[in-house]
């Protein structure tokens, strides 16, 4: 009887750790989480058998936290490409192999291998500009977002937010330079506004709080964010600018010290599935990636959906920015504090 208790013993345990490996750990911003959960998370567990955790937060922090652990920890992050391209750069990513997802010839050319080897986008969306049409005027071009007053209820993405190092590639636009090799008339126009911005946003939802409490009419921001604030205020109008929005390829990579690879590869075949992409486009949560999706007139509108809405947009030159950065978030902080 010892012997058997001993091999029972032995089974559960081998059985806890079996369970234990097959829990896949995802890394994200954690923005429309109760939608998430119920279009990807709930019905991939189903379907792997497996359980899911996540790990939290921003892109400069969840990378962080990545890079200091050397790549462990996590099995999928999520990361816009200013930030994935940073993961790149300093070897916390596998390279991908493309074989292993039935869905990738499925997706929009643009998103299959966007940064060399290291893992497709799952969302093509634009960063433009949002105004409360009841209360600013009209704003079409970037001249208009820095030059006009607004009310004095501007909101920035922080600098070390995705959209934030592109407000100074869009102030050098509009000053005249390019602000990789002079960023100097970039910060003057910056330091021009300070007077009219409330507060620099470091996340989706706390952008959307500032201006459902009506503290903000006028933002820079990413394309997911617009159903929650016209639900918030319905005046909340995206800006059709004349020289157009910024391209922003969402990314999925799998860190050099994943644990469960082989889930890693499952679970991004399946966020690049048809099924998964319409529920999210449908429901505001991404733009879709996967050209079978069809949508409905008014909820296009609500994204950078098909080829011609791509093209329109404007790439930005992660390389140069990176490399600029760290100088861009003293001269910011000149202007805003930390």
């Amino acid at each position: 009887m010892k012997k058997l208790a001993s091999i029972s013993a032995i089974a559960l345990l081998a059985g806890a750790a079996s369970a234990q490996a097959e829990t896949l750990t995802v890394s994200w911003w954690g923005y429309n989480g109760d939608k998430l959960n119920a279009n990807l998370i709930e019905p991939f567990k189903e379907i792997c058998g497996c359980d899911v955790v996540f790990e939290t937060g921003n892109n400069a922090d969840r990378l962080g936290k990545l890079q200091a652990r050397g790549g462990r920890g996590v099995d999928v992050i999520f990361l816009t490409d200013a930030y994935s391209q940073v993961g790149i750069e300093r070897g916390v990513f596998q390279e991908f192999d493309r074989s292993r997802l039935s869905n990738l010839d499925e997706i929009y050319p643009i998103a299959r291998d966007p940064q060399g080897g290291f893992g497709p986008a799952y969302t093509v969306g634009r960063i433009g500009v949002v105004y409360d049409s009841a209360s600013v005027e009209p704003i079409t071009s970037w001249s208009d977002f820095f030059a006009a007053d607004h009310g004095g209820m501007v909101s920035l993405p922080g600098i070390t937010t995705t959209g934030g190092p592109m407000v100074v590639v869009q102030a050098g636009m509009v000053a005249g330079t390019d602000a990789y090799e002079d960023a100097d008339p970039a910060f003057d126009l910056i330091a021009s506004m300070e007077d009219k911005v409330v507060k620099n946003y470091n996340s989706g939802s706390e952008m959307v709080n500032l201006v459902s409490t009506g503290e903000v009419q006028v933002t820079m921001t990413q394309d997911f964010t617009l159903r929650s604030l016209t639900q918030a205020v319905d005046t909340m109008t995206w800006a059709d600018l004349e020289d157009g929005d910024i391209a922003v390829l969402n990314t999925l990579n799998i860190p050099t010290g994943a644990e469960n690879v082989d889930l890693a590869y499952q679970f991004i075949d399946y966020v690049l599935s048809a099924e998964v992409q319409q529920k999210q486009a449908e429901q505001g949560v991404d733009a879709p990636i996967n050209m079978s999706v069809e949508l409905a007139p008014e909820e296009a509108a609500m994204w950078t959906y098909g080829q011609d809405a791509i093209d329109a947009l404007n790439p930005m030159d992660y390389a140069k920015m990176n490399a600029a950065k760290s100088d861009w978030i003293d001269r910011w902080n000149e202007i805003f504090g930390m």
